[in-house]
């Protein structure tokens, strides 16, 4: 039986929202996508799945790693940040599978107490400009998704400034940004800076093929 990976979704309006990349590239690596409304039925959402994918999204208030807004920004609704950040804690407290994307990879990063740059280009006067669409990056040796040097799709304006409490970088620009991250005393978490779902190579298979396989484990 197939794995069931709970993806959360952008709220708009009325509305949710999400990429569709995101559930092809879970489908093609061998699991069910299912796409999780905000909810305050965090503990069933969590026994229910199998694992759990925070895509990608705009940028998090800053309050929630104790910081004021110093910097023009686009804020994801907090109904959607307040509901994944109880859905990781309990996924974490149940060790399931949990993998984030982008802005999930921050989100992650913050509910294990690390914090973010708000605005790279302005904090950071040393970084790449990590608006284009590609660039290269190190990922270092883990149990996870293997090593090398890779270009990726990897675009955006802010990026882990203090990293999480548990957490171990494996990837890292040329200019010390993090990339990705995991965690090594957990079954499997990974959080990735830049956007495998839009890919077709061998590293974004392995990440989503490991993931799912992870989440198989739990059935």
């Amino acid at each position: 039986m197939r794995p069931f990976i709970g993806i959360t979704a952008d709220v708009e309006d009325k509305y949710l929202k999400l990429n569709k990349q995101y559930a092809v590239a879970v489908e093609a690596a061998g699991a069910c996508p299912v796409l999780l409304a905000p909810s305050k039925c965090i503990e069933n959402l969590a026994l229910n799945i199998d694992g759990l994918l925070i895509p990608g999204g705009d940028d998090l208030h800053p309050s929630y790693y104790n910081e004021k807004a110093n910097y023009d920004m686009k804020l994801v609704d907090r109904a959607r940040s307040g509901f994944e950040l109880a859905l990781i804690r309990e996924i974490i407290r149940l060790r399931k599978p949990l993998m984030g994307i982008c802005y999930g990879m921050q989100l992650i990063n913050v509910a294990f107490k690390g914090s973010l740059y708000q605005d790279i280009g302005l904090q950071v006067p040393v970084a790449l400009d990590h608006k284009r669409d590609y660039h290269v990056i190190r990922v270092s040796d883990n149990k996870f998704i293997g090593k090398g040097e890779f270009t990726v799709n990897s675009s955006h304006h802010q990026a882990i400034k203090v990293l999480g409490h548990g957490l171990k970088s494996i990837g890292m620009s040329a200019d010390n940004i993090i990339e990705a991250f995991c965690k090594e005393d957990y079954p499997f978490l990974l959080g990735v800076q830049w956007h495998p779902e839009r890919l077709q190579d061998k590293l974004s298979e392995k990440i989503f093929r490991s993931f799912v396989e992870a989440s198989l484990g739990r059935k």
